[in-house]
């Protein structure tokens, strides 16, 4: 590489300043990539085969979109994550947000177009960049007091490793003998006993990944994936193993998640991104009336709000990022980045684009700048020439490493003071509702509001920051959504 190319980067990206190296952050950027690379096949399934009100085809909907909503999530993927690598400056993905995008389809878009649907998250993402713009998304993330940061972060520790547990089929939600859900039971049947040739895969990633990252091994997470990924492939290519779920097909529990893995028969497909641009900014007010349109834009809002503080918070806290007093350099520009790609992705109509919690799989490889976004990004729009070879890597050989991640983020509790309980309490009910509620908004939301009720109810309330007050009152009211709207008649 030409020294003056490498030297530019090294300035631009503080890579020495942060300990880093060129090679560290391009494997990191690799190995966020191939963590999350799911989304740009799951996404089309979560909302290109929900209808719309009106069935129209663009977005929700059946065939012919799926192909489309593949490029467009891709093609979004990937301008925003170079974006945040280039003005952010720290290893943080971006991608269609899992939870919004379904609660778009299925909540939103049913009672409207899509286009229409689309355009509430182009309005929740310019409110969001307003808030940055004003100073006070950053206000209020500076206000977070540093030990409920750390129990964000370990909270998301225990969350992505759960994501990793379930992705992969080692847990699954299994229906009792009384016929109700069990949350997470062990193996395919609930029996505490593992079957499929596809779970075995995940374990064995799982302990080779762990034994490369006790070993200190360079690149561990990712030699774990693509080693895992080579073993799934001759799996299949021997049991012809098959899909869970396939059309016309019985349920096969011992089957891959979501991605068989196969060599693909070709490599380049070219991508169809006429779905982006397809939003009516404010048909939804028209349709479902102003009051009930505001609520959904606050319902977004704050979930989006928060669901990215948090992740800032858990990754750049692993990354190193975050200063003992809690705040972090860029924050600003981080913040504001994510902020315009929710509205980007309502813009490519592929529902709000948010930070992944993935990328931690990236810091864990070594990744401590935004040059491992901007090669995570390069290869999310190499994705839409190149979708076959993005359906190469099951879920089953990329989890193993969100959950040795979630492992390296669980290190943090141990700068949680467990003896004060004003703390305390609000920490731990952060930490363990992040993975139990499957909710990173939920966790953080129950933490600020018992933290602001301790300290007031013990004469302390001088100790809160007035913004804790402010976001606490706002998050009874997002718990407390569905009473007001049924007490309003909507």
């Amino acid at each position: 590489m030409n020294p003056r190319a490498t030297g530019f980067l090294d300035r631009f990206f503080f890579i020495s300043e942060r300990g880093s190296t060129i090679g560290q952050e391009v494997r990191g950027g690799f190995a966020t990539f191939f963590t999350m690379a799911y989304i740009v096949v799951l996404n089309p399934i979560i909302i290109g085969t929900v209808a719309d009100k009106t069935e129209q085809v663009l977005g929700g909907g059946t065939d012919p979109n799926i192909p489309m909503i593949a490029a467009a999530t891709a093609f979004a993927a990937g301008i925003l994550t170079i974006a945040m690598g280039i003005f952010g400056r720290v290893p943080l993905a971006m991608a269609a947000g899992l939870g919004l995008n379904a609660f778009v389809a299925f909540g939103i878009a049913t009672h409207m177009t899509w286009a229409d649907a689309m355009g509430l998250v182009v309005l929740e993402g310019i409110v969001i960049a307003i808030l940055v713009l004003t100073g006070f998304r950053v206000a209020v993330f500076n206000a977070i007091p540093a030990q409920l940061k750390t129990a964000i972060s370990v909270g998301i520790g225990l969350f992505i490793a759960l994501i990793g547990f379930v992705d992969a089929g080692f847990v699954r939600r299994i229906p009792d003998a009384a016929g109700t859900t069990v949350p997470v039971k062990l193996g395919a049947l609930g029996n505490g006993s593992l079957t499929g040739w596809p779970t075995l895969v995940f374990v064995v990633g799982l302990i080779v990944t762990a034994f490369l990252i006790a070993r200190k091994f360079k690149g561990a997470i990712l030699m774990g994936i693509v080693g895992t990924t080579v073993l799934a492939i001759v799996v299949e290519a021997i049991g012809n193993i098959g899909p869970q779920m396939a059309p016309g097909q019985p349920v096969n529990p011992n089957g891959w998640a979501l991605i068989v893995p196969k060599l693909p028969s070709t490599l380049l497909e070219l991508p169809d991104l006429s779905l982006l641009g397809q939003f009516n900014l404010f048909g939804s007010f028209s349709k479902i009336g102003g009051v009930a349109a505001i609520l959904l834009v606050f319902t977004l809002l704050l979930a989006d709000f928060f669901d990215t503080m948090g992740t800032v918070v858990g990754v750049g806290r692993q990354a190193g990022l975050v200063a003992p007093d809690g705040t972090m350099e860029r924050s600003r520009s981080i913040l504001l980045v994510d902020s315009l790609a929710a509205a980007a992705g309502g813009a490519a109509s592929v529902s709000s684009n948010t930070t992944y919690v993935e990328s931690a799989a990236g810091v864990g490889e070594g990744a401590r700048t935004g040059l491992a976004s901007v090669v995570t990004g390069f290869l999310f729009l190499l994705a839409m020439f190149f979708a076959p070879l993005t359906q190469v890597v099951p879920s089953e050989a990329a989890t193993p490493a969100l959950v040795i991640v979630g492992f390296l983020m669980m290190t943090q509790i141990r700068e949680i003071d467990f003896s004060d309980y004003e703390i305390a309490i609000p920490a731990f009910l952060t930490i363990v509702l992040i993975p139990f509620t499957y909710s990173i908004t939920a966790g953080i939301g129950a933490g600020f509001i018992t933290y602001v009720f301790i300290k007031a109810m013990k004469g302390h309330a001088r100790e809160i920051h007035p913004l804790l007050w402010v976001v606490a009152a706002l998050f009874l009211v997002y718990f407390t959504v569905e009473p007001i709207k049924s007490v309003l008649g909507l």
